[in-house]
């Protein structure tokens, strides 16, 4: 042992060592260590412990000293050690931010991590660390469209208030219709999902002909009215009218939340309109279809029965968005808006400002 160190190892350290000896889950490092410091209290020399551990005379020495100061949970840390390579300094994160937040030089549209790692001479890990830490994500881009409706905020708030807080005896109703559903039949049929591999499905495809799903949602308690039709014209939004109103209770005043189609705003339909008097429409204001309730439902359709869909005609198609609704009124949620109409008016403000400044 090295001179100057007397080791003593306790009847609850010797316990203790010879238990993370034994463990077979327990790092090598941790059981060397151990091995280590019960030779030395069994008064094994230095020389005799590096041959049955096969380590170093420093590194015996180092853990010797280690147990003599720490104890039994020395032995289980590594002293932290600084890295090789100089940390980058607050100056380069600022450089890269400033650089991230212009146009990359050339014909590119957007910064990526090599490019910038290039221009900041530092490395593509470097520049992620700094994006994250600073929220860029500069190869991620969103599609915005502002609203020119001179009644923008009073159409919002007309709506939104429907949502949060509805008439009392009163049903409200989100419509609107998904049209050209294409019956889509694949040319050859895909492979299922099996371990280790997905499912596939053809590039290309056979139409079997379209639809036109006419919805209604019911924001109070989240079922679907819906209808197939071959069109889409205002013959067919009277006829689904003339549906609604046959489901809805006699004595319910209905109020349709719908967008600026113009097929929801013929003459017929104001007409037809006119002879019911408990219905009254809501119109979202324009480029908002956003603020429509059922086009969540009708993502769902899309991303859950549509998308991977195989039909061999527009029969299969309407059966299975029948099916699809059914199961859908079977388990319905009611609708929740969570928005804040300030928040957005606000931001659509900001847009317009912007858009004003660059005119």
């Amino acid at each position: 042992m090295r001179t100057g160190i007397s080791l003593t190892v306790s009847p609850i350290d010797r316990q203790r060592l010879s238990a993370l000896i034994r463990d077979r889950n327990a790092p090598q490092k941790h059981v060397w260590r151990a091995e280590i410091i019960l030779s030395s209290g069994d008064g094994v020399g230095t020389v005799e412990i590096m041959r049955q551990t096969g380590k170093s005379k420093t590194c015996v020495w180092r853990w010797q000293e280690r147990f003599a100061t720490e104890g039994f949970e020395g032995l289980l840390r590594d002293k932290t050690r600084p890295s090789r390579i100089p940390p980058l300094g607050p100056e380069v994160a600022e450089r890269v931010v400033a650089l991230t937040l212009q146009d990359p030089p050339g014909e590119t549209t957007h910064w990526t991590a090599d490019m910038m790692a290039a221009a900041a001479s530092i490395s593509p890990s470097a520049v992620r660390r700094i994006w994250k830490a600073h929220g860029l994500q500069p190869n991620r881009w969103r599609q915005f469209k502002l609203s020119n409706d001179p009644q923008f905020v009073d159409k919002l708030r007309d709506v939104v208030g429907l949502y949060v807080d509805p008439p009392a005896h009163a049903i409200v109703l989100s419509v609107d219709e998904k049209s050209q559903i294409q019956a889509l039949d694949r040319t050859q049929p895909g492979l299922p999902m099996k371990k280790g591999r997905l499912g596939t499905m053809t590039h290309d495809y056979k139409r079997n002909g379209t639809t036109t799903l006419f919805a209604a949602l019911n924001v109070l308690d989240g079922t679907v009215i819906g209808k197939n039709m071959q069109r889409h014209r205002h013959l067919e939004f009277v006829r689904f009218l003339n549906a609604i109103d046959a489901e809805v209770p006699t004595g319910k005043a209905v109020h349709v939340v719908l967008d600026n189609y113009a097929a929801h705003k013929h003459p017929k339909v104001r007409a037809w309109l006119g002879r019911h008097q408990r219905f009254t429409f809501h119109f979202t204001p324009t480029s908002c279809s956003w603020l429509n309730a059922v086009e969540g439902f009708f993502a769902k359709l899309s991303k859950r029965r549509l998308k991977r869909g195989v039909f061999h005609s527009v029969v299969d198609l309407q059966a299975a968005i029948n099916r699809f609704l059914q199961e859908h009124n079977q388990q319905p949620k009611p609708f929740s808006w969570t928005a804040d109409p300030d928040k957005i008016i606000a931001a659509v403000k900001r847009g317009h400002q912007v858009l004003d400044s660059i005119h």
